[in-house]
């Protein structure tokens, strides 16, 4: 049975819109992560998820341990849930949060906060000043891992971190170290552009070339720059983890020997846009269907909603894709809608007012900041629903 036909027969029951998540795909695609990573563990980057359950489920199979979070006040609900060990990736600014993290015997275990500078530390003591029998907060040094090329002229991966230089990291692993109340844990650097850039998009040789030129250098050039800065940090501080990478980079990422564990996220979902390496090839597992309300002219559909777009720098290739039937498109002067989008191509002539379209989203997590709950299929039946964190009445961005 094909796809299209197991997931409408699936959900025969429900009306669209909704959200579903095949299990085999995602068992399947964990599997292959994992022997990816050729041993090394796997940290769940949850913003690729946003589903407490589905968490569950990952961490219960066998090369994942830990989760990369995207916000504190985010890390704090995970674990008052029994959840453990939470790397929030980026910095915060939450006061309160801060303040709860420190009050708290168990979060304060259990969370480790990111910090790139020394304003960061400024910041922390600032928030928790005011807290009795303060607990001892987990610190990591987020590190560059950027590309740069061309006497400082040419640029690629994500703008993160100031801390770039072996001298630049020990210095504010030094500062961490003489605070009191703080404990340096771990450092973290993630490669953007090797992890997040498929390095075989279609329809463009040139483009492809570039791509592979600057992720193979790229990669030689941090092997060194990450290994060194690790040894030297390591002489300040016993660190229990050095994080790196992400899905696309991880057979490349877990060779390191400096690197301790992988983060990666996107690969459970397989989105839209991780179809284009040449290394793996996933499945897509989470889907939302649109039902099909219109049938302005021959060849044209209309579904409700689908303006689902994805953060990012804005183009194409942000909107989610129509996947099953095959062979639907966009209007170019219409794209995705807020609440209605038109869709071309022969597949429209079969379909009727009620049937449904399948989508994928372009990223991962984002999509389930849509729906209020994911409808988890195992084989040509639903057999559970997870609720996404807006189903828990959770809002974190």
């Amino acid at each position: 049975m094909d796809d299209r036909r197991r997931y409408d027969r699936a959900t025969a029951h429900l009306d669209p819109p909704f959200a579903v998540l095949d299990l085999a795909a995602l068992r399947a695609n964990a599997s292959a992560m994992a022997r990816r990573a050729g041993g090394k563990p796997i940290r769940v980057a949850s913003k690729s998820i946003r589903s407490r359950p589905v968490l569950e489920r990952i961490l219960a199979m066998d090369g994942f341990t830990g989760i990369m979070a995207f916000t504190l006040p985010e890390a704090l609900w995970l674990v008052s849930t029994g959840l453990r060990d939470v790397l929030v990736a980026y910095p915060t600014a939450d006061r309160a949060a801060l303040a709860a993290l420190a009050a708290d015997t168990r979060a304060a275990q259990e969370i480790t906060v990111m910090v790139d500078r020394t304003d960061h530390l400024d910041f922390i003591e600032s928030a928790v000043s005011d807290v009795r029998d303060r607990h001892e907060i987990r610190i990591c040094l987020d590190i560059d891992a950027g590309f740069i090329a061309l006497g400082g002229r040419f640029r690629a991966g994500a703008r993160r971190s100031p801390i770039r230089e072996t001298d630049q990291a020990t210095d504010l692993a030094a500062d961490v170290a003489k605070r009191p109340g703080f404990r340096l844990v771990g450092l973290m650097s993630y490669e953007a552009q090797i992890a997040g850039v498929g390095d075989n998009p279609p329809g463009n040789p040139a483009l492809t070339q570039a791509i592979r030129w600057m992720q193979t250098r790229s990669q030689r050039e941090l092997i060194t720059r990450r290994g060194r800065i690790v040894r030297a940090v390591a002489q300040i501080t016993d660190l229990e983890f050095v994080n790196g990478g992400g899905t696309g980079s991880i057979e490349k990422t877990t060779r390191e020997k400096a690197i301790t564990e992988i983060a990666a996220g996107s690969g459970f979902f397989h989105p839209r846009l991780f179809d284009f390496y040449r290394d793996f090839t996933g499945r897509p597992a989470a889907l939302f269907a649109l039902p099909v309300v219109r049938r302005p002219a021959p060849g044209i559909v209309t579904v409700l909603g689908g303006g689902y777009h994805a953060s990012g720098a804005p183009g194409p290739d942000r909107l989610p894709q129509p996947y099953l039937p095959c062979g639907l498109r966009y209007a170019p002067d219409e794209g995705a809608g807020e609440v209605q989008t038109p869709l071309l191509g022969q597949a429209a002539e079969d379909l009727r007012i009620g049937d449904r379209v399948w989508f994928r989203h372009a990223k991962a997590g984002e999509l389930c900041e849509r729906f209020d709950r994911l409808h988890l299929i195992d084989g040509d039946e639903i057999t559970d629903e997870a609720p996404t964190y807006r189903g828990e009445g959770q809002t974190f961005l």
